[in-house]
C-alpha cells in the first residue's frame, strides 16, 4: 500500500512538473515570436545583415552578423525590453569594414533583386533573401518560396569575384 502511494505521489509530481514545463515553453514560445518581430521590425535591419533568437526559459541568445557596431547593441536593447527577458546573451558578430565587401554586397544584391524572378522579393519590406559578405566571402541567408529559387538566387549570386558562396537559404516546401 505504501509503494503505491509512493508510486501516485511520484506520478502527480511529475505531471506538475510537466505542466510547469510546458507553461514556461509556451512563454518562451510567445517570446521567440515577439523576439522575430522586434528583430524584423528594426528599422536598421538590412538584407546585408542576419540576425537570428532563441529562448530558453526567458533567456533570449542572439546570433548573427551586421554591418555596423550600432545595430547589435540596438538590436540587444530592443529585445531587452520585450516583457518576459530575463537576460540576453548577444553573440551578434560585427562585419569588419570594407570597401570591397560593400561592392560586393551591392553587386549581388542588384543581381538578385532586379531578377525577374525575385521581383515578388523585392517588393517585400524585408526582403527574405539576405546576403552576408565577410571578407570576400559570400552567405545567403533567409527563405525563399522553392528550390528552384534557392539555385537561381545562388548562380545569380556566383561569379562576382567573391573568395566562396555558401547557399544557406532555406525553402518553404
Amino acid at each position: 500500500m505504501k509503494a503505491r502511494l509512493v508510486s501516485v505521489l511520484a506520478l502527480v509530481a511529475l505531471l506538475g512538473a510537466t505542466t510547469v514545463a510546458s507553461a514556461q515553453d509556451r512563454r518562451d514560445v510567445r517570446l521567440a515570436e515577439e523576439v522575430g518581430s522586434a528583430i524584423g521590425s528594426y528599422p536598421s535591419f538590412t538584407i546585408f545583415d542576419d540576425i537570428s533568437g532563441s529562448v530558453a526559459n526567458g533567456v533570449v541568445t542572439l546570433t548573427g552578423k551586421v554591418t555596423m557596431p550600432y545595430k547589435k547593441t540596438d538590436v540587444e536593447k530592443r529585445v531587452a525590453k520585450i516583457d518576459g527577458v530575463k537576460r540576453v546573451d548577444n553573440r551578434i558578430d560585427v562585419l569588419p569594414v570594407s570597401i570591397y565587401d560593400d561592392e560586393l554586397r551591392a553587386s549581388i544584391a542588384r543581381a538578385i533583386y532586379r531578377n525577374p524572378s525575385f521581383w515578388n522579393y523585392a517588393m517585400m519590406t524585408n526582403p527574405p533573401i539576405h546576403i552576408v559578405v565577410e571578407h570576400g566571402r559570400v552567405t545567403l541567408t533567409g527563405v525563399v518560396a522553392s528550390p528552384v529559387d534557392k539555385a537561381l538566387a545562388q548562380s545569380l549570386a556566383s561569379g562576382f569575384g567573391d573568395f566562396g558562396l555558401t547557399n544557406a537559404l532555406r525553402t518553404d516546401m
